[in-house]
């Protein structure tokens, strides 16, 4: 193949990882293909708005046996390799033309660990030194890499993301015999935390991760408790969700067994999961406002913040004249922006009616059963 062929192997390949696939009803919030039959992903730009990033692996070649990964070693598929000066070629064809604001690349476990992250390393050196490129790069941290190999990363990228993909040791077991939780996965995340500390020439890079949802036995309880912990303790920008696919991993792993949750519930956990990062990052919710069935899951018929709203009839009604912005977020219906704006009303004049701050139609009739006008 040359290279136009194996750019398209290697883009169509790195579809299996959807980070970033959830997102509002408009399409441009989600993954799509481009006119060429490559995937294109949204980006979140460093001043506000979004824009579409290509992505694509250098290599599918893997000696990594992760059993929910379709490109698992001993897995019968087409493999290939690009050279880095091939990679930066194609890419930069596309930012030129602007069909892309970004580059998001990954790769398999090329022999080693450190022999994948000098690839895409390599990559990202020719395009910022020979092409003078100084747009978006994201770049996926390899499990296992050394630190001197993870730092060389940040030099150069935007942001870095490497996948914790579930939130215990004990989840991850039966994923993988060739890589270690601790060692692999969780260290190399405090080293990158440790390398963006402010003051760091490094602390400009955004760092990422993402769980594969369903893949193993984990509870949503403990991936909220995990998510939790790596804002807080690590300083993490996002953390993403991926519902499992099934069908494409080892039959022995827990998402492939008899009686595992069915794909629709998968995706409506999932979308579960995006709405407690939302409530973490954006209404600081603490762990303990979140609520869990008995068996640790979250509810798939309600979502977390009606399902506090349910669980605390005390807490209602809110004060619509009165209330701060930490009662008002707690109303179902109500936002950031919502409520930004009933502070603001409040400040310059008289609230007389919900209807005064733009909520309308369903939003409107929600947060009226939770409310008073007092």
């Amino acid at each position: 193949m040359d290279a136009e062929q194996k750019l398209k192997v290697l883009a169509d390949d790195s579809r299996f990882d959807l980070s970033c696939a959830c997102g509002t009803k408009r399409a441009s919030d989600h993954r799509h293909r481009g006119p060429d039959g490559l995937w294109l992903y949204p980006a979140s730009l460093p001043r506000g708005g979004t824009s579409v990033m290509l992505k694509t692996l250098v290599s599918n070649a893997c000696v990594s046996d992760c059993r929910y990964c379709p490109l698992r070693a001993g897995r019968d598929i087409r493999r290939c390799t690009l050279a880095p000066e091939d990679v930066a070629r194609l890419f930069v064809d596309y930012a030129r033309a602007k069909k892309v604001f970004g580059l998001f690349l990954s790769s398999g476990v090329i022999r080693d660990p450190d022999t994948a992250m000098d690839r895409m390393i390599a990559v990202a050196r020719i395009l910022r030194r020979t092409y003078e490129y100084r747009g978006w790069l994201h770049l996926k941290v390899i499990p296992g890499a050394s630190d001197a190999a993870i730092e060389e990363m940040l030099s150069v990228a935007s942001a870095v993301s490497l996948n914790v993909e579930v939130p215990t040791r004990a989840a991850f077991r039966p994923l993988s015999t060739t890589k270690d939780f601790d060692r692999d996965i969780v260290r190399p995340m405090k080293v990158i935390s440790r390398l963006r500390a402010r003051g760091s020439r490094c602390a400009r890079v955004k760092q990422m991760t993402q769980f594969v949802v369903g893949a193993s036995d984990e509870t949503d309880a403990e991936i909220v408790a995990a998510a939790f912990g790596l804002y807080r303790r690590l300083r993490l920008n996002r953390v993403y969700f991926s519902a499992y696919q099934r069908g494409l991993g080892d039959p022995s792993i827990p998402g492939e067994r008899v009686g595992a949750a069915a794909p629709e519930d998968l995706l409506t956990r999932e979308h579960r999961l995006y709405q407690t990062d939302f409530l973490i990052r954006r209404y600081q919710w603490d762990l303990e406002d979140f609520l869990f069935e008995p068996d640790g899951s979250l509810s798939l018929a309600t979502d977390p913040k009606q399902r506090w709203a349910d669980g605390h009839p005390e807490f209602f009604p809110v004060r619509l004249r009165s209330a701060d912005r930490r009662a008002l977020l707690r109303v179902p219906g109500v936002g950031p922006v919502t409520a930004g704006r009933i502070l603001q009303t409040r400040r310059h004049g008289r609230l007389r009616h919900l209807g005064d701050v733009g909520l309308r139609g369903k939003r409107l009739a929600k947060a009226a059963r939770y409310v008073v006008m007092e």
